[in-house]
């Protein structure tokens, strides 16, 4: 590089680091609400407790053997990068996975990458410019915020309420909080960490607002087959909306495979798809060995998922029935994904989860949830709710019921 172009290039990156900085002063990346009662957790099984996890989304069903299969037996020699859009082959047999739930698209309008967690931050870097905002109806997915941060934008929470079932907001409360700085709105569907199911009228709503606005719609789609009390409607299935749309996926909790680190950002905005490769350049490849699994999942019998989705609307009816008869106690039975959000009796959800953890036992065992706190934006809200991610077998759950039922009754009386 001579000297012109090396000057040319620090200029740059300086003016990146500043304008990110300035769009991030005051924004301190937040503690993961999932994740940082961990210690706690860790000191309890210790001490000889047995703690059940409904903190996080990891499913306890087993990863395709087809998936691991295809993994073992690569034959090559030399692990090279892969193209940085992606396996071709891989690209072109998730054409024919979107073909089945009625998205048309061609192999060229798909990156693959590293999780969906990177197909967000791809999304967000590519288009929206440090400061600029998006709206979120809350409470929402907690990385969503550190993704923002990351890229420099800021998150507009829209308030979804419990006694509601998290239904998306009306169409004035979405508006009131769009200005010049707001480039999207993220939805994520069904919702993690409701469970909340999108209707095809809501996302029609949502699809005249962006239209209106000249907005981007952001779609989460991690959890699409897991849907039970209606059908999932794909925000890429909403017409005249082709610049509008920006789809992120993933194979982690499809499959069972959250350790692959594989997802996809899927657009027919042939500007946003062409920028995101360039941060895809920039990274050089998505994991090679997580994209040869998932495209030996595309070979799954069609009926592959007939039988996991069975299980998990039995847990979601086991816990959302328990919790409901527990008093003061509300759930409101969630269309999708394997999360539910409850109201409990207790004046602090951030307090009682690291409470269960660290002093209560009830036959040496104990329930790990996810303090809500986490999953607002708007301070205050989320204190008498948490999370629960009902990833266990049926039995375990009734036993983590059973444990919660008896520590709110001991926590109500310290209280």
């Amino acid at each position: 590089m001579d000297t012109i172009s090396n000057f040319f290039w620090h200029l740059m990156v300086f003016y990146i680091c500043y304008m990110l900085a300035i769009s991030n002063r005051g924004q301190v990346m937040p503690a993961s609400p999932i994740r940082r009662l961990v210690p706690y957790a860790e000191s309890a099984k210790k001490k000889g407790i047995k703690v059940y996890h409904l903190n996080i989304g990891q499913p306890d069903i087993e990863t395709p053997a087809p998936m691991l299969d295809a993994v073992r037996h690569s034959e090559f020699k030399i692990l090279e990068y892969s193209h940085s859009a992606g396996i071709e082959s891989y690209r072109r047999k998730l054409v024919n996975y979107y073909g089945k739930a009625g998205i048309e698209i061609d192999y060229s309008q798909i990156l693959i990458t590293t999780g969906g967690s990177e197909a967000i931050l791809f999304a967000m870097m590519s288009c929206l410019d440090p400061g600029d905002e998006v709206i979120i109806p809350e409470p929402f997915y907690a990385n969503y915020r550190g993704f923002a941060i990351t890229a420099g934008i800021n998150v507009v929470p829209v308030t979804s309420y419990i006694r509601e079932s998290f239904a998306l907001p009306p169409i004035s409360a979405l508006e009131e909080r769009i200005t010049d700085r707001t480039k999207a709105i993220l939805i994520c569907n069904p919702n993690n960490p409701t469970g909340y199911l999108y209707s095809r009228e809501e996302l029609e709503t949502l699809k005249t607002i962006v239209k209106k606005h000249g907005l981007y719609l952001f779609a989460d789609e991690a959890y699409r087959e897991f849907a039970y009390t209606g059908t999932h409607f794909s925000a890429m299935l909403l017409k005249d909306s082709d610049d509008h749309v920006v789809l992120m996926d993933t194979i982690s909790k499809r499959y069972s495979a959250c350790g692959a680190r594989i997802g996809a950002l899927v657009t027919r905005n042939k500007e946003v798809l062409e920028t995101a490769l360039k941060f895809g350049q920039a990274r050089l490849s998505p994991p090679t060995f997580g994209q040869i699994a998932g495209e030996a999942a595309l070979d799954l019998p069609d009926d592959y998922f007939q039988s996991t989705k069975a299980e998990y609307l039995l847990r979601k009816n086991t816990l959302v029935e328990r919790l409901n008869k527990m008093p003061g106690v509300f759930c409101p039975d969630p269309g999708g994904a394997f999360y539910a959000m409850a109201e409990l009796p207790i004046d602090d959800s951030d307090k009682f989860c690291q409470w269960l953890l660290e002093s209560f036992s009830h036959e040496q065992q104990t329930v790990m949830m996810a303090p809500a706190t986490g999953f607002y934006a708007t301070e205050g809200l989320g204190k008498k709710e948490v999370r629960l991610a009902y990833v266990l077998n049926v039995d375990a759950i009734h036993k983590a019921m059973d444990c919660l039922e008896k520590a709110l009754e001991v926590y109500q009386e310290q209280m």
